[in-house]
């Protein structure tokens, strides 16, 4: 049985409930730690948890914890496809719901994604992930941001892929009818071509609520030469010497076998801010079970963060329980296994200091197949 088999007959079994995520997460509020998630945050968790079909559970969920940052807020992240229930949900939703903006955009990047010969979807796929700011969002109820994965053509630094990062680019932009950017596309293209060749970009993001940006971020550096390189030759107008300082530190603490970049790509140039993810442990694997295999050995990273000036400890402490083996969950319509673990962790660069440190973590359900 693949994956795709998998959710399915996971969401088959979670949809007989007949509940939301909010039913879900009600479940599982006792195994995340009030340091993490506070009572106050739960409930605003909750309130847009209970806008969620529960068929989300099948596909991974999750929650980006700011660590450095003392009080227990969290965002709350969530996947869906085209052609499954969780996917079929937000189409039923633009139908019905015109003035739902973020159905809308669902709606429409899944018809390009359903096009014949679809050039988007020989690229990504049919899924996506949407971010829901609630922890860290402002006032009003802002759209999620929506990130896409190239998970069926992988687009590797050295390959000659613009054109696919062109495409990617123009399919997020249009799906929220915005007007498409030549500079924009353009300057993300540039960004790909100045990777070096060993290294791949993960995703693709978009935050319709916030000032227009493509966040892109390329995984798999292999030092800091080839981080201040790959800096030097986007024309990224940060701190070059701060990148390498934090680089630096986090070598002596631990063994960083690979570095993740995240950079924000406009018209007019390249954001200032930088998001960097060490890796402790090669993350490439050819299954697409990548993200619930444990490839990645966290605590070395964690250890590693617990010496920051701005991490608040008793959260990394409370993060290092997270990751866990398989657990059996028993519902209504049979048993089910949860997964859960880190998927990345970032440190958030501007001017000459590391401002925010953020965990982002998984959760997913899947129907346990009697034997």
């Amino acid at each position: 049985m693949d994956i795709h088999e998998a959710i399915a007959i996971s969401q088959e079994r979670l949809a007989g409930e007949g509940a939301t995520m909010h039913d879900l997460l009600g479940h599982l509020r006792d195994r995340i730690s009030p340091v993490l998630i506070g009572e106050q945050e739960w409930e605003h968790l909750l309130a847009r948890a209970g806008t969620l079909p529960i068929t989300m559970g099948a596909q991974p969920f999750g929650f980006e914890l700011p660590l450095h940052d003392s009080r227990p807020r969290a965002d709350f992240g969530v996947s869906l496809a085209s052609g499954n229930r969780s996917g079929a949900f937000f189409e039923e939703r633009a139908r019905h719901d015109p003035a739902d903006h973020t159905a809308a955009a669902v709606r429409r990047l899944f018809r390009s994604m359903e096009a014949a010969d679809s050039p988007l979807r020989a690229i990504v796929g049919r899924k996506l992930m949407l971010e829901y700011d609630i922890g860290s969002g402002g006032d009003g109820d802002p759209q999620p941001g929506m990130f896409l994965r190239p998970n069926e053509r992988m687009i590797f630094g050295g390959a000659g892929q613009q054109h696919d990062v062109g495409v990617v680019v123009d399919g997020l932009v249009a799906c929220h009818g915005l007007e498409p950017s030549a500079a924009e596309r353009s300057n993300a293209e540039r960004v790909y071509l100045t990777q070096p060749e060993d290294t791949r970009l993960d995703s693709f993001g978009l935050f319709p609520s916030r000032a227009r940006t493509i966040r892109l971020a390329i995984m798999g550096f292999a030092g800091q030469r080839d981080v201040r390189s790959f800096l030097e030759g986007i024309a990224w107008p940060g701190n070059i010497a701060t990148v390498e300082t934090v680089l630096a530190r986090f070598g002596e603490r631990t063994h960083i076998v690979r570095t993740g970049v995240n950079v924000d790509v406009q018209a007019d140039g390249i954001g200032p801010t930088l998001g960097l993810t060490p890796i402790v442990k090669q993350r490439y694997a050819a299954a697409s079970r990548v993200w619930i295999d444990g490839l990645t050995d966290w605590q070395p990273v964690l250890e590693a963060l617990r010496h920051e000036d701005r991490v608040v400890p008793e959260k990394v402490a409370a993060l290092a329980g997270w990751v866990s083996q398989p657990t059996i969950l028993f519902g209504r319509t049979g048993r089910f296994v949860l997964l859960r673990g880190i998927h990345h962790i970032k440190l958030v660069i501007a001017g000459d200091r590391v401002e925010q440190i953020k965990a982002y973590v998984y959760m997913v359900l899947s129907g346990a197949i009697a034997p």
